[in-house]
């Protein structure tokens, strides 16, 4: 029998848009749950939340800062519509969090429904960005770029930062919601790992 050729198309700007849109608000919502009941998650939004947490800064303006650096090596080895969109999903996430108390206020929240279901929210959050080829920078482009280099899953290799950045946080974090926020990476990079490789998806 002969193969059967894929037509991949390539998504419309507005189309680019909306995911970029719903990625960003899915990861936001993600990072309030987690703020809200005092845990920590991996890579520069782990980080961020960590110097959020230690300085009393707004995370969305410690989050947009810390990527800076990290878009010389989406230019260079991701691309320019890679960079843009990543500079614009971490822009949107940015300002989302920074605003997103003003129309949102949590009252209570488990913390072990919002680790998992955090979980959850970074996860495909991060999918839809990945394939409308974007991501939240830092330690995603990274990671997507050692996939496309050596095909090493992205999930498998931000779970391995991640944990380096849960074993910093441990002087802002009680070891409770430590053990909280490594299911939440948990979570979030198994979907990723799932849903994020070539050999199974088109998207």
């Amino acid at each position: 029998m002969p193969d059967v050729a894929v037509l991949r198309t390539s998504h419309k700007w507005f189309e680019d848009l909306v995911a970029l849109l719903m990625g960003t608000s899915l990861v936001a919502f993600g990072v309030l749950f987690l703020k809200q009941t005092g845990m920590i998650t991996g890579g520069t939004a782990g980080l961020s939340l960590f110097l959020h947490y230690k300085l009393e800064y707004q995370f969305g303006t410690i989050f947009f800062l810390i990527n800076l650096p990290f878009y010389y090596l989406a230019i260079r080895r991701m691309g320019w519509e890679f960079t843009i969109k990543t500079f614009a999903a971490v822009s949107l996430l940015s300002f989302i969090s920074n605003h997103q108390n003003e129309v949102i206020t949590i009252e209570h929240l488990h913390p072990i429904y919002g680790a998992i279901f955090g979980g959850f929210l970074f996860g495909v959050g991060f999918i839809i960005l990945f394939r409308h080829k974007a991501s939240l920078g830092g330690f995603n482009i990274l990671a997507l770029l050692i996939q496309d280099k050596f095909g090493l899953r992205a999930g498998w290799v931000l779970m391995t930062l991640d944990v380096c950045i849960m074993l910093i946080s441990l002087s802002v974090v009680s070891t409770i919601h430590l053990i909280l926020s490594i299911i939440c990476v948990v979570v979030l990079n198994l979907i990723i790992a799932l849903n994020h490789r070539s050999d199974r998806y088109n998207g």
